[in-house]
């Protein structure tokens, strides 16, 4: 019997999700292992409790104050910035995972490797870009306000994005805009406090350059990641862009976000867009062409059975970049497999266990198509 063990947070909405399609597999409740038991202080030890072959999936660290702490050190959750602090210890523990893992002759679905290089946004575009993935161009290091001018002045950049390297869920991110005359506008959801930077639900905008300096400044000691502006195509008067999981090499599951803003992330007022739509602005060659960016994307962390991609689209709806690669990106309930692919009618937890079973089954097989699983879970 195959059984599971997770590093993840017990009871939150991932945790949940993946138990149900495990018990709708016919599995044994998934083994959870909380992550401050892997990280500094925890006692670094899998138990094993099911008998027969045990799948380790390594889950996010996310929506969990406590392993925030651990992580990132003390200070509210909100606050934005400790990225360098997070990323060394988060790595830390992910070589724990690793050689508990193979202490207890389990195997790994998601590769620590590939989750670190994931993690960090400069690593992740120079694995791309290496291997011919569209990105959009990145400077060279950044290490200060005025060093930023400098570069963009240097490659005649006069738009780019700012991301911290190692943040999540657009923390940090500034859309920069910059104009003859010394006009400047930043476009963030990092409000300022009288402790330093908090994450807000509320894109805002800095438009004076000592705001913007005193931001970036705030921001590069824990390392950024610069890349020029990739204009993004709209559909009725909002920009879009694609979230696609890719499992096990294919695509399986997209969702259009769309905004008035040039942040897309949901819970900074983006909404899901109609996909149909897209695909129709995009036609059969460019969906199918989007879709292969993804498929490429993918194949360089052939360690991850799941990997979800964030696709830019251009705004002549034929050029596409990747942004980000996401770990984590198959948080999205309600949402199943796109037509015509093995995952139709799944939502991405149940696509995760079957494709689990199929690649690292004693026996490997073929993953079967849809209509094959009976009573299959959906969020």
């Amino acid at each position: 019997m195959t059984s599971f063990t997770v590093i993840a947070t017990p009871g939150d909405r991932r945790t949940s999700f993946f138990a149900a399609a495990c018990r709708a597999r016919g599995l044994p409740e998934p083994h959870v292992v909380p992550w401050p038991d892997v990280l500094p202080g925890g006692s670094a030890r899998l138990r094993m409790d099911a008998a027969g072959d045990v799948l380790v999936r390594i889950d996010s660290p996310g929506e969990d104050a406590q392993v925030d702490a651990l992580l990132r050190g003390p200070g509210h959750p909100a606050r934005v910035g400790g990225g360098a602090r997070w990323y060394r210890t988060f790595t830390e523990a992910l070589s724990r995972i690793a050689t508990e893992t193979q202490r207890a002759g389990a195997r790994l679905v998601n590769d620590v490797d590939d989750i670190a290089v994931m993690c960090d946004k400069r690593r992740c575009h120079a694995r791309l870009q290496a291997a011919g993935v569209p990105v959009p161009e990145a400077l060279p290091s950044v290490e200060s306000y005025a060093q930023l001018r400098d570069r963009m002045a240097e490659a005649g950049m006069r738009r780019v994005f700012v991301k911290p390297a190692h943040g999540s869920s657009a923390s940090g991110v500034v859309a920069l805009q910059t104009a003859p005359g010394g006009r400047i506008k930043a476009v963030t959801s990092a409000a300022r406090t009288a402790t330093g930077y908090a994450n807000s639900l509320r894109v805002r905008t800095y438009e004076t350059e000592p705001e913007v300096a005193h931001l970036i400044d705030a921001l590069a000691p824990d390392g950024l990641h610069v890349e020029r502006w990739f204009p993004k195509a709209a559909l009725d008067g909002r920009v879009f862009d694609l979230r696609v999981v890719v499992i096990a090499g294919e695509p399986t599951h997209a969702v259009a976000r769309t905004s008035r803003s040039p942040m897309t992330n949901l819970h900074l007022g983006g909404t899901r867009g109609d996909l149909e739509a897209v695909r129709r602005a995009l036609g059969a060659d460019g969906w199918r062409r989007a879709l292969d960016v993804c498929a490429r994307t993918a194949a360089c962390f052939p360690g991850s059975l799941m990997v979800g991609v964030d696709l830019l689209v251009g705004v002549d709806r034929r050029r596409f970049a990747v942004a980000e690669v996401n770990a984590f990106g198959d948080l999205l309930p309600g949402l199943t497999g796109l037509p015509g692919t093995w995952a139709e009618g799944l939502d991405t937890y149940t696509a995760q266990v079957r494709a689990a079973l199929a690649r690292f089954s004693p026996a490997p097989r073929a993953v079967p198509p849809a209509h094959a699983e009976v009573g299959a879970c959906t969020t």
